[in-house]
């Protein structure tokens, strides 16, 4: 180098230099400071107005100090997000990609990519909550009601539901119902007589095993076997029976119905939705109710889930459905509107009395699937039902060609063959197959069945009768190609199209002819009718959801984005244990981590929603007492704030609810606990506890009372609704639980999706580990476990790795810091409102946890005869553009807020912003400076046709109206319809799409 050449500073000589040998990422780029919104600058400033040195301090403040955890949770550290799915495709690859043809209520499918795109993987579809506030609710609401409407057109019943968990707890949710429906029946029996529920020994096996879980703690006796040759009983008071059933057989139940009937048995029917495109429906043939699952209809398989069931019954039912109803009403302006229906139903209200304790349905699939209906419609779903029964039709014929009898005398979907040669001859197959990447289902009468879904081609059956043929050592034949009048011609009438089923059996009515089903066919008309539905709805996309106990935080991208990888989202939940490897490996992980953080020794993922973990958890203690002979045990202690679901799940799992009264602060009243505990001691079950309370506090005195419980025989369930509270600064386990649930949809960001998914996996201590639930095809659980809860092994697996990488991207600092950051976003929002609305309860020194009570009902005594509520601020609160708070629970009259961790302090600052403006509005009643009826308050929401209207007659302006504070301009969202008529849409009970231009008015 020349002695006059200068090495320039960015030189790639001295850049070389200067990187070190070790290098680490910018703090920036870790997830921790992507995930929590505050950054340093920000929790100084909250810091001050919060009154607290530092966040420790405020810890220190909030959390008593005998149950803080010293030291660090003993997990990996963070990793950086690209680097984590890096890491994640490699763990997905161990997940081998099967062609499987397994049946049992799970098969693959095409998922439209306009669906996907628009739906699946948007955040407008899967951030929104349960639609509880239904006017910044209609989209999903509409899109249910859709669901709702393909659900009776093909069962030919009139009344479905939105959705329920999976189809086995659908099932067992047809049987309670009917245990329901049958209560006169049923107290006629002579004193100690069983009451009978009859179910087909046909029905799939996961489906008889969540019967019995749920049979036996409400003393129904369970008598399975062949439907053909059922005697009933005086004792009967109803049926289960299963077509196409777990073997692919079509039957007729017109014979069995009708006798059932004659008996005076109610009958429910599982059934199959694509093969009701072609069979006669249910309801056609008396069924009482039809159920069965919905994820054929574009949901992919993941592992198991989640998926949405479905559920439909006759009319006259329609007040015992169990889950929710999405019905029709008007808004203040006569306009239609969508609403859930007949909400007193809802276990928050009812409690032990509740008719379900399903608390999280699947919205979020069942859009999916109603909008697969929609954009198929009648036409495009015939064609994908006469394609997957065409080559049904071609595999029978094939296999019967190289000696292979086809079994089922009707079927649809699913072929069943004996297998000459047995045993040597049926190994021979399943090697051939595993060899072609093919999983068939190897019966254990040594038949072999194969069912086919519209995913199949001719290169699927070539291969598997190729299999076959490897089998019987024969050469297959040359496969002809399926008739393409049987593949798609969708004008051919179904009486050219050759079955495997009988005239009798073929469907003659006509199904899915609403608008709405014939509109949307192309991908651009589609699109538009899936955005115009996102754009009258509120989710995270828009603002902060500021719900309390319901954990509305982030559902970040990077957590999302494997869920539709093939890797993940193609596993058939039966498939070999070594085909799902990489499910297998995140399990494992994610067990671990979870016991970490719970302090306990064992987990099980099964249950597919936090009430399922609730009953999950309570029959596990039941099996424990049990097997120490203490059967007798069946008092549950529940606190008067505890969650609806508490005592719903209590009752569910037979046990006897004993409230405990709270003190004038809120918390338990360990008086009464103690006396009650002393009074039901020999009968103690378990005492049902939220931590930190349902009103938003630690209490001080978790530790007395858990002690109290074990000092009585008990054991300590510990609902894990506010874990998110808990997580790195203590545990169930620190503060003497049990046993808790967790609520992946809240503390480890799975999507609320609308209302669903949710995963409500439970954590044990070591003495419940054997306990834990099996499953009847695929060995999971304890030694001594109970009957499995769910009909997949793992629940809804493929959200699982949703919070496998939350924890993974957030590490043990990570999530301590979300835990600190909700305590502090909660104290903060706190801070700036207790001065225009009073907290109903504090800690002693006046902090609150993660969330907080404002008591609402001072004002609404104040402004007199006027009477300003909840709800009014609730629907005020839309036309600042945010979603309300938890209105009237735990306690009427109040909005209960958690901001969660995620929201930065300018989104807290918004909400804060319009809560002290709406209480302005509050006071101008109050001083009568408002009128008292025609007031903002009242009238809201305001909606844009409303506000643009010629005629404005209001005593406040439109801009008071629509733009009531200056941020309000730039992000504004107008809410759908005006204020709903709730008890209008109770009392014209309409819960299927209306026909288009049919009285839009309402009138």
């Amino acid at each position: 180098m020349p002695d006059n050449m200068q090495i320039s500073s960015n030189s790639p000589d001295r850049a070389l230099d200067a990187v070190p040998s070790t290098l680490t990422a910018p703090l920036v780029e870790r997830f921790q400071f992507r995930h929590i919104g505050p950054d340093a600058d920000e929790r100084a400033a909250m810091l001050r107005v919060v009154g607290a040195s530092s966040i420790e301090a405020l810890i220190d403040e909030v959390i008593p100090d005998g149950i803080r955890l010293r030291a660090p949770l003993n997990l990996p550290g963070a990793i950086g997000e690209h680097e984590f799915l890096r890491s994640l495709r490699r763990t997905a690859s161990r997940n081998r990609m099967f062609r499987s043809f397994l049946g049992f209520g799970y098969y693959d499918c095409f998922t439209p990519s306009v669906i996907v795109r628009n739906v699946l993987e948007n955040p407008g579809w899967y951030t929104p909550y349960t639609p509880y506030q239904a006017e910044i609710a209609q989209g999903r609401l509409e899109a249910l009601l859709t669901f709702q409407t393909m659900v009776s057109d093909l069962t030919g019943l009139p009344v479905a539901n939105a959705s329920l968990l999976d189809e086995a707890t659908a099932a067992a949710e047809a049987m309670t119902m009917l245990y329901r429906v049958q209560a006169g029946r049923i107290s006629g029996l002579a004193a100690h007589a069983t009451p009978q529920f009859f179910v087909a020994d046909s029905c799939f096996p996961q489906t008889l095993e969540v019967l019995r879980s749920r049979s036996e703690p409400l003393g129904i006796e369970l008598v399975v076997g062949d439907f053909k040759r059922a005697a009933f009983t005086d004792r009967t008071f109803g049926a289960l029976v299963q077509t196409p059933d777990e073997a692919g057989q079509v039957h007729d139940l017109r014979e069995f119905i009708a006798a059932a009937k004659t008996s005076g048995i109610a009958v429910a029917v599982g059934t199959d939705l694509l093969s009701l495109v072609l069979l006669t429906p249910p309801g056609e043939v008396g069924a009482d109710i039809a159920f069965g699952n919905s994820q054929r209809f574009g949901v992919p398989l993941g592992y198991g889930g989640p998926h949405a069931a479905f559920f439909a019954t006759r009319a006259q039912h329609v007040r015992q459905v169990p889950g929710r109803i999405v019905g029709v009403s008007v808004d203040a302006h006569g306009h239609r509107a969508y609403r859930m229906a007949l909400q007193t139903r809802e276990q928050h209200i009812r409690r032990e009395k509740a008719t379900s304790n399903i608390c999280t349905a699947q919205a979020l699939l069942a859009n999916l699937a109603g909008l697969y209906a929609v954009y198929h419609g009648p036409r495009g779903l015939t064609a994908i039902a006469r394609r997957v029964h065409a080559y049904a039709l071609r595999l029978a014929r094939e296999l019967a060609g190289l000696g292979f009898q086809q079994l089922n005398d009707h079927f649809f979907d699913t072929v069943r063959f004996g297998i000459p040669g047995g045993t040597y001859t049926r190994d021979r197959i399943a090697k051939a197959a595993l060899a072609s990447n093919l999983n068939l289902g190897y019966r254990r009468d040594g038949t072999i069945h194969v069912a086919l879904d519209e995913t199949v081609n001719d290169a699927d059956i070539a291969a598997i009768v190729t299999a076959f043929a490897t089998g019987a050592a024969t050469a297959p034949g040359q496969s002809a190609a399926v008739n393409s009048g049987l593949e798609a011609d969708e004008a051919r009438p179904p009486k050219d199209v050759p079955t495997a089923y009988p005239p009798n059996l073929s469907r003659t009515s006509p199904f899915l002819t609403h608008p709405v089903f014939n509109t949307h066919h192309s991908e651009a008309a589609m699109m538009r009718f899936i955005r115009r539905l996102e754009r009258k709805d509120i989710g995270l996309d828009t603002s902060m959801i500021p719900l309390g106990s319901c954990t509305m935080k982030l559902n970040a991208a990077s957590e999302m984005l494997p869920l539709t990888w093939p890797e993940f989202a193609a596993i058939h939940p039966f498939a070999p244990i070594d085909q799902a490897e990489g499910y297998q490996q995140i399990f494992r992980e994610l067990e671990g981590m979870l016991c970490e953080v719970t302090g306990f020794a064992a987990v099980s993922l099964q249950p597919n929603s936090g009430a399922q973990g609730e009953f999950t958890g309570l029959m596990v203690i039941r099996a424990y007492q049990r097997a120490r002979g203490e059967a007798g045990r069946d008092v549950v202690l529940i606190p008067a704030s505890a969650h609806g679901t508490n005592p719903a799940s209590a009752a569910m799992a037979g046990m006897r609810v004993v409230v405990v009264a709270s003190t004038a602060e809120g918390d338990i009243d360990v008086g009464d606990l103690r006396k009650k505990a002393h009074d039901h001691q020999e009968r103690l079950a378990a005492l049902m506890v939220t931590y930190p309370s349902t009103h938003g506090v630690y209490e001080e005195s978790i530790q007395q009372i858990c002690g109290i419980v074990h000092e009585h025989g008990g054991q300590v369930y510990m609902d894990g609704a506010n874990m998110n509270a808990q997580v790195g600064l203590t545990s169930p386990a620190a503060v003497g639980a049990d046993l808790c649930h967790l609520n992946l949809h809240k503390t480890f960001a799975i999507p609320h999706g609308g209302g669903g998914p949710g995963m409500g996996p439970i954590a044990v201590a070591a003495h419940l580990a054997p306990f834990l639930p099996t499953h009847p095809i695929v060995t999971t659980g304890g030694e001594r476990g109970i009957h499995a809860v769910s009909a997949a092994p793992w629940g809804s697996a493929n959200i699982l790795v949703i919070s496998y990488a939350y924890v993974k991207l957030l590490g043990s600092e990570g999530m301590t810091d979300a835990t600190r950051c909700a305590i502090l976003n909660a104290n903060y929002i706190k801070s700036r409102l207790e001065s225009h609305y009073p907290v109903l309860y504090t800690r002693r020194n006046g902090r609150v946890a993660h969330e907080l009570i404002f008591d609402l009902r001072p004002l609404k005594h104040a402004s007199g005869a006027v009477g300003i509520t909840e709800s009014d601020v609730a629907k005020r609160l839309m036309d600042y553009g945010f979603h309300a708070p938890t209105v009237s629970f735990p306690v009427a009259g109040t909005l209960m807020v958690e901001p969660t961790e995620s929201e930065p302090k300018d989104e807290l600052d918004r909400f804060c912003d319009a809560m002290i403006a709406i209480r302005g509005e509050i006071q101008s009643v109050i001083d009568s400076e408002a009128d008292p009826k025609d007031n903002v308050l009242r009238n809201a929401p305001h909606t844009a046709e409303a506000v643009s209207a010629n005629e404005w007659r209001h005593p406040y302006t439109r801009e008071q109206a629509a733009y009531p504070l200056p941020f309000v301009r730039e992000r504004k969202v107008w809410p759908a319809v005006g204020r709903i008529d709730n008890p209008y849409g109770d009392r014209n009970l309409v819960c299927t799409c209306p026909p288009i231009g049919d009285d839009e008015s309402g009138g």
